[in-house]
């Protein structure tokens, strides 16, 4: 199992603001790169292609009001995962940081490794961003 960390992002937003927000995959789109394309979300499930890399599926597992969301890979997805979207509560703030728990080989785990931390860096720092919007 290869386990790769975002960074924590402080979001300028209660927990339970933030928690709100990324428990609605509809959201999720805000926090996309542009290199997603064919974005399909429900409130529970979402789907969408990587330019160049690979379609994937995901959906909610478990709920921990205010503090942890689980999302797991769904349908056709190259590898299995499980991220896990936890929030911290900071006063007038909140910590964000995503952990992907994903079930590859060595050689996929050498070529998804750097950008798949990338792309969990870009979640929480886009989060942090558009924190007026949560």
């Amino acid at each position: 199992m290869t386990t790769i960390e975002s960074n924590e992002a402080l979001v300028n937003k209660s927990a339970q603001d933030v928690y709100n927000f990324l428990s609605d995959f509809r959201n999720f789109e805000k926090l996309m790169p542009e290199q997603v394309v064919n974005w399909k979300a429900t409130e529970d499930e979402c789907s969408f292609t990587i330019k160049g890399m690979a379609s994937l599926g995901m959906k909610i597992k478990n709920k921990t009001p205010h503090s942890l969301i689980e999302i797991e890979s769904s349908g056709k997805t190259p590898f299995g995962f499980l991220m896990k979207c936890m929030i911290t509560d900071k006063q007038t703030q909140s910590g964000v940081k995503l952990t992907l728990e994903a079930d590859m080989n060595p050689m996929l785990k050498m070529m998804a490794e750097k950008p798949l931390t990338n792309f969990l860096n870009l979640l929480v720092s886009k989060l942090a961003e558009i924190s007026a919007e949560v």
